[in-house]
């Protein structure tokens, strides 16, 4: 697609709801001024967000491709580009970014873009999709060089590289990643997407029995006994112990674990970065839950320990050590006995950090709009 210099260029950012709406907003604030100052041929560019699941998991990417180019053919848009936090396959591969010179179009998949500094790395590949969608398409005897706005892409963000397009797919160009350096990225990508910090607010029911837990257990003569008799090593143990008890109890109770009828590699490859992504995403959100309860248990047996009390059942003066000692195993009980409060817990709120979970109730969200049309 090539745009006159004179002319106004809209670009159309289609984004998915939640994160990639999040995104495309933040971005479209400055997009306008740095597409004309990097274009440097006088072109004005005005950019639109519009929310909306576009995607769908039963899809291959040729049709999602062309319901993306079809949504753009009923719109006032010269560029459209499409931001998903779903991971997409290709040919074995993962997607980064599916371009259509002839119709404006690229879908790009922000998992692939890594968990680090993802506003930035989005902008980056949004101004590259849309810098080369607006300027001449490369022959296929001419691979896309660095000094190009489409060649960069390998170069700012590797271990990207081209791969290759069908026939009869309406993409031209594409980008993907592979490898274990590709696997990685796309894994903490994907763990990004999920946000698990939300999972956090999502435990209220957990926290406060864990909380309770703790508090009960930082007033309780045989717990000292038992903080004071525990060495550094099983201390450690009975953190790891808790910590993977609430993973495995969330992901059990709440049906997290993503499985498929389908036995084909692709797919196998597919179901195990789900699962990894919500192992991960899950384990964050404990971790942090962790690392709260043993500072709100420390600050609490700060206020509430007395030094006589706790030398004459335990025949060891209080010192800064016991605080620790007892703080850290108050923790892992207190734990535990959040593990058992999270069935209280809405099976719906744990689910939201469950990246296959979303996928589904964007299709539902789909099948929907579709039955009301």
């Amino acid at each position: 697609m090539r745009v006159s210099s004179q002319s106004v260029t809209v670009v159309a950012l289609l984004a998915d709801p939640d994160a990639p709406t999040e995104i495309a907003q933040r971005m479209a604030q400055r997009l306008p001024a740095r597409l004309a100052d990097r274009s440097g041929q006088g072109q004005r560019f005005e950019v639109e967000v519009v929310s909306e699941p576009f995607t769908a998991g039963t899809e291959d990417l040729p049709t999602l491709m062309r319901r993306i180019i079809d949504r753009g053919r009923g719109e006032d848009w010269d560029i459209v580009i499409a931001l998903t936090d779903l991971l997409l396959h290709a040919h074995g591969s993962k997607l980064v970014v599916d371009l259509s010179h002839e119709h404006g179009v690229a879908l790009l998949s922000l998992p692939t873009l890594g968990g680090l500094r993802l506003q930035t790395r989005a902008r980056r590949a949004v101004e590259e999709a849309v810098l080369g969608l607006s300027g001449p398409q490369a022959t296929e005897a001419e691979e896309p060089s660095r000094s190009q706005p489409l060649g960069r892409f390998v170069s700012r963000f590797a271990p990207i590289h081209s791969g290759p397009v069908g026939e009869e797919e309406a993409a031209d160009l594409r980008y993907v990643v592979s490898g274990l350096r590709g696997y990685l990225r796309v894994l903490f990508g994907m763990v990004r997407a999920n946000r698990p910090w939300r999972l956090v607010p999502g435990l209220k029911k957990a926290l406060a029995a864990a909380l309770t837990t703790g508090a009960i257990a930082t007033v309780n003569s045989t717990v000292w006994s038992l903080a004071e008799a525990l060495s550094t090593p099983r201390l450690v143990i009975a953190m790891i112990g808790s910590v993977t008890l609430m993973i495995g109890w969330l992901i059990i109770d709440a049906r997290l674990w993503h499985r498929s009828t389908d036995t084909s590699p692709e797919e196998k490859k597919r179901t195990a970065l789900y699962n990894a992504s919500t192992v991960l995403t899950v384990a964050i959100g404990v971790i942090v839950c962790y690392v709260g309860l043993l500072v709100v248990n420390l600050v609490w047996a700060l206020f509430i320990l007395n030094d006589q009390v706790f030398a004459s059942m335990t025949r060891t003066p209080l010192n800064a050590t016991d605080y620790w000692t007892l703080s850290w195993f108050v923790a892992s009980v207190a734990t535990v006995g959040g593990a058992l409060g999270s069935g209280l817990e809405s099976d719906e709120a744990i689910r939201a950090a469950a990246f296959s979970k979303r996928e589904q109730d964007r299709r539902h969200m789909l099948q929907d709009d579709q039955s009301d049309e």
